[in-house]
């Protein structure tokens, strides 16, 4: 029989383990292994015990078996096989198996079977199971690599996302403290300067009471803008507090009912959850606001069975399984990644002219796995903690 090369397994040694109590047969099948090209060291063994020594021993390339042992039978060893070393390929090699045991023990987990009469079908049979067993550990080592960058993109994410709330505010707390106290300092002067101009400079007066109107409403917009990178009432006052205040803004904004209901005892919970709690909100009401055609919109917050539950509904036209899906929809992909990154899972289901209903929940207590990596704050080399004020009362 010529050699049937079969790519760089034929090429290197392959460690067989050989179940068989027939030393004749045993002798047949390294024959039937020689002539066909194959370059292998071979343990026979006959026992269970042998049998399980060498499988704990060191891991073979390939298992050869017999089907009918005096104290031990193939599908045993078959069984062993699955338990100890699940990718090892497992070839039946007896003069006994029927049909019907043939099929069962692929069932059972066998790659092949071949019988005595025909040892012709040895060497193939080898060659396609170390071919699929090489497969199939490319496939487990792409898998694995596949795993791996996706926990560093994800790593990456959370790291990202931190570094942009922790600049939100610190930008926040100095455009509040810096610019605000700045323009408060110039209306106390404008005020000084006002009170000592003259009854009879009408025009100045004016001038000086336009400017002093100007400073007003740049104040306010400079709280406006602090409170939109970061509300100072999450830190301050918490979740359901900031959750209510977003939702009475966004009533304010679009004339919409906004109604909040809520059963969480906890006001400030972890940062963490704070954050993405709140973010989602605001995600959800802006999707609501350019896409749904609301006229009410109902948000409940309760804590369910460990897990913190945000349902968002509106009465608007519902949203339709093609935008639940479509991948451009950057809202719901940001919303999806938020909660992911914390262990959370959302659900996003339409109804036809009756709304859509945004669900979010997020466990209170998370694995180390979804825990948010320690890093370093990259302004002021502390690590990340409680969040820096910004400001309280953002009605002024």
């Amino acid at each position: 029989m010529p050699p049937a090369p079969d790519g760089h397994r034929v090429k290197k040694e392959i460690r067989i383990l050989l179940l068989e109590d027939d030393l004749a047969d045993a002798e047949l099948n390294k024959h039937a292994l020689r002539e066909g090209g194959l370059n292998f060291n071979i343990a026979r063994v006959e026992t269970r015990l042998e049998y399980v020594e060498q499988l704990e021993r060191g891991k073979p390339d390939l298992i050869l078996s017999d089907n009918t042992l005096p104290a031990f039978d193939g599908f045993a060893a078959l069984a062993l096989a699955k338990e100890k070393t699940p990718d090892i390929p497992f070839i039946f090699v007896s003069g006994t198996l029927g049909e019907e045991m043939a099929i069962e023990s692929l069932k059972r987990g066998a790659t092949d079977y071949v019988l005595k009469t025909r040892l012709s079908r040895l060497v193939p049979a080898v060659h396609r199971a170390l071919r699929e067993s090489d497969e199939r550990s490319e496939r487990k080592r792409a898998e694995e690599r596949l795993r791996e960058s996706n926990e560093q993109l994800r790593a990456l994410t959370v790291y990202l996302q931190y570094v942009r709330e922790e600049e939100r505010t610190r930008i926040a707390r100095e455009v509040h403290d810096e610019l605000g106290q700045s323009l408060t300092g110039m209306k106390m002067d404008l005020a000084w300067l006002m009170s000592r101009l003259p009854k009879d400079q009408k025009t100045l007066q004016a001038k000086a009471a336009s400017m002093s109107g100007l400073i007003d409403a740049t104040i306010q917009t400079i709280r406006r803008i602090a409170t939109e990178l970061r509300p100072g009432i999450l830190d301050d006052l918490g979740l359901v507090a900031a959750i209510e205040w977003q939702a009475n803004e966004f009533q304010t904004r679009t004339g919409i009912p906004c109604v909040v209901t809520s059963s969480v005892n906890d006001p400030i919970l972890d940062q963490d959850l704070n954050t993405a709690f709140f973010r989602i909100f605001q995600e959800t009401l802006t999707n609501i606001m350019r896409h749904a055609n609301a006229t009410r919109v109902e948000v409940s917050f309760h804590q369910v069975n460990g897990r913190l539950v945000l349902e968002v509904k509106d009465n608007g036209r519902g949203i339709t399984e093609a935008e639940i899906h479509n991948t451009r929809s950057i809202g719901l992909l940001g919303i999806r990644e938020r909660a992911g990154l914390l262990g959370g899972e959302v659900s996003v289901r339409g109804e036809d002219g009756k709304g859509t209903t945004v669900t979010v929940g997020i466990p209170l207590a998370r694995s180390k796995k979804t825990e948010p990596p320690e890093h370093e704050d990259s302004h002021s080399g502390r690590p990340r903690g409680r969040a820096p004020r910004a400001e309280t009362n953002p009605r002024g």
